[in-house]
């Protein structure tokens, strides 16, 4: 719920204030995938969720069963296999997701080196949406907040040159198939 600030001004003389209400307890989690396809468009698919009363036991992160939703409804919307380059979460390396994703030859996994988050585009995702939707933005509450980074998320969305800029941004690049038979 705080803000990150971008810009401030105020008189000469006078430091700038940014004015927040008290810390929330809620927290909101957002799981994307960027897509990336030789000679096609680059897509965005993202779930975030408003984690409620956390206090009371609840969870107040993705489970592996919101990951393999967002896996079914990325390989519904693509329609084609996915190659899946991941960090090292602990929940992407759940026995259970493990054993989803052994069940399902439409999946394919590769792990980015452990602390190399420069390697993964989503966080270039982040980084956007923290800079624009987010920025200099006191949320009154998490639907607030809800609702701007949903509309981020469908301004990058609607960007393939933004997504192909996380990509580029990671020093890694699309290599076309090879056509060639053996």
């Amino acid at each position: 719920m705080t803000p990150p600030t971008v810009r401030t001004w105020s008189r000469r003389g006078n430091t700038p204030v940014v004015t927040v209400r008290g810390r929330s307890q809620r927290r909101i989690s957002i799981a994307a995938l960027t897509c990336y396809k030789h000679g096609e468009r680059s897509r965005l698919i993202s779930r975030p969720i408003i984690h409620r009363d956390h206090k009371d036991g609840g969870r107040r992160s993705f489970a592996w069963t919101d990951y393999r939703d967002l896996l079914v409804a990325a390989h519904n919307q693509l329609g084609r296999p996915l190659v899946l380059v991941w960090d090292n979460l602990n929940v992407h390396r759940d026995a259970r997701m493990r054993a989803f994703i052994d069940a399902h030859d439409w999946i394919t996994v590769h792990f980015l080196p452990p602390y190399a988050p420069q390697l993964n585009p989503v966080e270039g995702i982040w980084s956007l949406l923290r800079r624009r939707c987010q920025a200099n933005t006191a949320f009154t509450d998490p639907v607030h907040l809800m609702r701007n980074l949903r509309q981020g998320l469908r301004e990058v969305q609607y960007r393939p040159d933004l997504i192909d800029g996380c990509l580029a941004a990671t020093g890694l690049t699309l290599r076309a198939p090879d056509l060639r038979t053996h």
